[in-house]
């Protein structure tokens, strides 16, 4: 167990003297507190845009050149850049990144990027905005971890199985109970289009496809479930829409810097529009309902961490990073304990009386 600690994680703080290249970028803007987010996208660009150019290209000859430069691909788009692209295009899908009368260039990160991530365009912000957060994580969200057992590698494989499998036809059927036309609309295009320009590029160069769209495809939804599986793997059954008691809140961790406070998660449902870079004010705003509400924060790791903490069942391990938010003296077996009451599978049966 850990006291509260004084924060390392990002917040913003403006130049006295930006750069020339900063204030050109930051007139398209809505907010320059996202210049990081332009940086990123250029990145991107330079690098694996061509890179997978080249793995489509005729002129690449030769086993040894083509896996040098999958290899190259591969290392940008998951051990590079993944976590904060994935995040960018959160934090985008929350806070449109440039102003109105630029609107249009708001289609790159969606359209033009995310698919070299294995991001199916828009299909993440429909699931995203359009279900996630309206349902936060209840029972009308079709991607609710409440009806596993969240520390399971069973009960994982199922809620992926079932993502994986019937994933986008029940956002479909979701959004069409919910009157949102326009969403759903969004979401089959995005599908449509990528499906259809994947099956065409495996007729031009079927390994080249399977780099570049396929296999991201597949370790983006795997990648998507996992996160959110340790956003909302503790959950107390009495209060199950209480984000402070179905959410987690990791702070003090490189992830953080790297993903844009995506650790913060309790506070992004609190308050969904609120800037990255004022998650960590909010929390230490917000001490005392954190406290009341017994909110699960820990301090030193991240949600990778906790999925895998929580499939090996070290629960120890969890405790040992977990905060006393209010400084009262907790012994191992009273967090754990804490814990394993959050992580259990919860019945329909059982919400009934909680939310009718």
């Amino acid at each position: 167990m850990k006291l509260l600690a004084v924060s390392t994680d990002p917040v913003y703080t403006r130049s006295a003297t930006p750069s020339k290249l900063d204030a050109w970028f930051s007139r398209y803007l809505q907010d320059e507190r996202d210049l990081p987010f332009v940086y990123l996208m250029l990145k991107i660009t330079a690098t694996m845009l061509p890179l997978a150019a080249l793995l489509f290209a005729p002129a690449l000859r030769g086993d040894a050149w083509w896996w040098a430069i999958f290899g190259l691909f591969f290392y940008f788009s998951n051990a590079r850049f993944k976590g904060p692209f994935g995040l960018m295009l959160h934090c985008t899908s929350h806070r449109v990144l440039f102003k109105k009368k630029y609107g249009w260039m708001n289609n790159y990160i969606p359209w033009v990027l995310g698919p070299l991530f294995g991001q199916t365009p828009e299909s993440y912000f429909t699931h995203h905005m359009g279900m996630h957060h309206p349902e936060n994580n209840l029972p009308d969200d079709e991607s609710s971890t409440m009806f596993y057992q969240r520390d399971s590698v069973r009960g994982f494989l199922r809620y992926l199985g079932d993502f994986l499998a019937v994933g986008v036809p029940r956002l479909v059927v979701y959004l069409s109970r919910r009157n949102k036309a326009t969403l759903r609309y969004r979401l089959l295009r995005g599908e449509v289009v990528y499906f259809v320009v994947t099956v065409a590029l495996c007729f031009v160069n079927l390994p080249a496809a399977l780099a570049v769209f396929v296999v991201p495809f597949v370790l983006s939804r795997v990648i998507m479930m996992l996160g959110n599986w340790a956003q909302h793997a503790f959950i107390d059954a009495n209060s199950p829409e209480n984000c402070y008691r179905n959410s987690v809140t990791c702070i003090n961790t490189p992830y953080n810097h790297k993903c844009w406070n995506d650790g913060y998660h309790i506070s992004h449902h609190l308050k969904p529009a609120l800037h990255w870079s004022d998650h960590p004010a909010h929390f230490r705003n917000n001490l005392t309902q954190y406290a009341d509400n017994e909110a699960i924060v820990f301090d030193g790791i991240h949600f990778l961490h906790i999925f895998f903490f929580l499939m090996a069942k070290r629960y120890d391990l969890l405790a040992r990073h977990f905060v006393l938010l209010d400084g009262t003296a907790r012994t191992e077996l009273e967090v754990t304990d804490l814990l394993r009451s959050r992580t259990r599978r919860i019945s329909r049966e059982a919400l009934l009386p909680q939310l009718a």
